[in-house]
């Protein structure tokens, strides 16, 4: 596929990435805010630890010992998840039942009342899509109010290909979704054909229910408690670099002296085999953050997609290389927003 800035649409034969530089068009105004820590802070921290160091060594070992025994035994709180109705089908809604059903089955999950988070998500005007900003993706799992949350879609299709039988196949696609960072933990889309409608479904229908679906989600949800945890304590460890976001277009920031980051050449992601399988057409936007060389120093996905469209994007823009932002001729660092606009490639 070729590269394009949205005024200049170019379509490949493979299927269609529509490249737009958010910095012309659409600005992040989100800016991290550095925490400072002055002396007095770094004194108190000192005066702090070396009290529970003398207090630690004051008591009793048998005590600690106890205290320990008392804290391994103590039951960590079952992970709240939710799953809402993959569409409205009776397919889709008998496939999340079964989903619901088998995640049950793990002692460690608390899987919400299905009613409760059906009305919590209509409730917050969710219409059941499937291409969530981060933003968005938090604010319905807060409505939901869970720890995780699944999203998905299940249907059943007749084929008739140009060369053998007709045939139905039987999918599911399944997001599940971190309620917390609202990010895209993982996606699957399981899929079964045959020459009925009906032994399609219960092919589809039986591998939801089965023990290995259910325990690759639930540790898949343990890793994603695992990076998030690793994230909040890297980023309480010390200052956060303070990174300006890229105003909304070229006159504002050339009225602020700021010159805009420039790609020495477009690339467009690949649309992957796994997005045409599914016919997927979606947005990814990512989050840029670009040093004084106009080298990328990190990337964010601000809206996910799944199908592989998020890996294929990040992969791309790590290849990129820009002619630096330069405020009152000085180069400086940038963060940028770059969106991707996806379309399944014509037959």
């Amino acid at each position: 596929m070729a590269a394009h800035e949205s005024e200049n649409p170019q379509t490949s034969p493979q299927g269609s990435a529509t490249q737009k530089t958010m910095f012309h068009s659409q600005a992040i105004s989100q800016i991290r805010t550095p925490t400072r820590r002055g002396s007095d802070l770094k004194r108190t921290t000192v005066g702090r630890v070396s009290c529970v160091v003398a207090l630690v060594v004051l008591l009793p070992f048998s005590f600690l010992s106890r205290q320990a025994t008392a804290l391994a035994q103590t039951p960590s709180r079952p992970v709240c998840l939710a799953i809402l109705d993959f569409g409205d089908s009776a397919l889709g809604r008998l496939a999340a039942e079964k989903l619901a059903s088998n995640l049950k089955r793990e002692s460690s999950l608390s899987v919400m009342d299905r009613d409760q988070a059906r009305a919590a998500a209509r409730g917050s005007a969710y219409t059941g899509s499937m291409n969530l900003s981060r933003g968005e993706a938090r604010d319905l799992g807060a409505a939901i109010g869970c720890d995780f949350y699944i999203l998905g879609d299940a249907q059943t299709l007749r084929r008739s290909p140009s060369t053998g039988p007709v045939y139905f196949e039987s999918y599911a696609s399944i997001f599940l979704v971190s309620a917390r960072t609202g990010g895209l933990v993982t996606w699957e889309r399981p899929n079964f054909r045959s020459a009925s409608a009906v032994a399609a479904e219960d092919s589809l229908l039986s591998d939801l229910s089965g023990s290995s679906f259910g325990r690759r989600h639930f540790l898949a949800i343990r890793r994603a408690q695992e990076e998030e945890r690793g994230e909040r304590e890297l980023t309480s460890s010390g200052p956060v670099p303070v990174i300006e976001a890229a105003p909304d277009d070229e006159k504002l920031a050339a009225a602020d002296g700021l010159r805009l980051p420039r790609p020495y050449r477009r690339m467009t992601p690949a649309y992957p085999v796994t997005a045409a399988q599914a016919e997927a057409e979606a947005t990814v936007d990512v989050l840029v953050d670009l040093d004084v060389s106009g080298e990328v120093m990190r990337v964010e996905l601000a809206r996910w997609a799944g199908f592989g469209l998020d890996q294929s994007t990040i992969e791309t823009v790590r290849q990129l290389h820009f002619f630096p932002a330069m405020r009152n001729g000085v180069a400086v660092p940038i963060r940028i927003l770059l969106r991707y606009n996806f379309r399944k490639p014509k037959r």
